[in-house]
């Protein structure tokens, strides 16, 4: 959780759940899983329940947070936040109760916009139609090649403000890609020391699908050993488009 984020799209991170398991490759090279192991390392109490070690790792077992419900109601400028950067809320050991918690405490406070992002579109699909939804929630999936675009089907049915992708890490093509209902693209490449490459022609054709749509899209990284190694251009501009005009102050 921080009071600023250093992630373009998003102004600060809010994490009242923290940890993960790896469902699909796009999991492989997890940021969050590697952030975690270090901070259980610094002995940060968030950061203490392990996962189980074939599909998580040290630090980085589910764990829910209640004490920090309250933190937005703390932040007296409005800002862009980026909901459990460290987790998935609709992870399956998220008890219902505590996701209708998280969605209220987005409800009582107006004045941020939220940005929530999931793998586990399925459960999210199962939950939306009994959850409250606060105007000022946006709601995406994780979509990182063709096998993931039935994500897109599951969002569609979300009746959330706006409805965005993230193609990041973008591991392949997206030629298929049917943007009907949705509002944000996100596109970016993988960073770390075991990164996979990303290819100009699968950022391009995203480009290209979001402007014959008109959906806003943002290029956040190639990628590379540091997040920030690549840059931002895209055949020499940079592309930060937001929904309805919206754009952090940071980019």
């Amino acid at each position: 959780m921080g009071d600023r984020s250093a992630i373009e799209w998003t102004e600060a991170t809010w994490n009242p759940t923290t940890g993960c398991d790896r469902i699909t490759p796009g999991c492989d090279n997890c940021y969050a899983l590697v952030l975690a192991r270090r901070l259980k390392a610094m002995g940060t109490a968030k950061y203490q329940n392990d996962g189980d070690t074939r599909t998580s790792g040290p630090g980085f077992g589910l764990t829910l947070h209640p004490g920090v419900l309250g933190v937005p109601f703390s932040w007296k400028a409005p800002r862009m936040v980026f909901v459990n950067s460290m987790s998935d809320l609709f992870h399956a050991k998220v008890p219902m109760a505590f996701v209708e918690q998280v969605f209220q405490v987005i409800a009582e406070t107006p004045q941020h916009t939220y940005q929530l992002l999931t793998k586990r579109a399925r459960r999210l699909r199962r939950l939306a139609g009994r959850l409250d939804w606060p105007p000022n929630l946006w709601m995406g999936v994780s979509v990182e090649s063709e096998d993931q675009l039935d994500r897109i089907d599951d969002l569609r049915q979300v009746p959330a403000a706006v409805r965005f992708l993230s193609c990041e890490p973008l591991l392949g093509p997206l030629s298929d890609l049917d943007l009907q209902g949705i509002g944000w693209v996100i596109a970016g490449g993988e960073s770390g020391p075991n990164h996979r490459p990303l290819k100009e022609e699968w950022v391009t054709e995203v480009r290209d699908i979001c402007r014959e749509a008109d959906v806003p899209f943002f290029f956040k990284q190639w990628g590379g050993r540091t997040p920030k190694a690549g840059g931002r251009e895209l055949a020499g501009e940079t592309w930060s488009e937001m929904p309805v005009g919206l754009q952090p102050s940071m980019v």
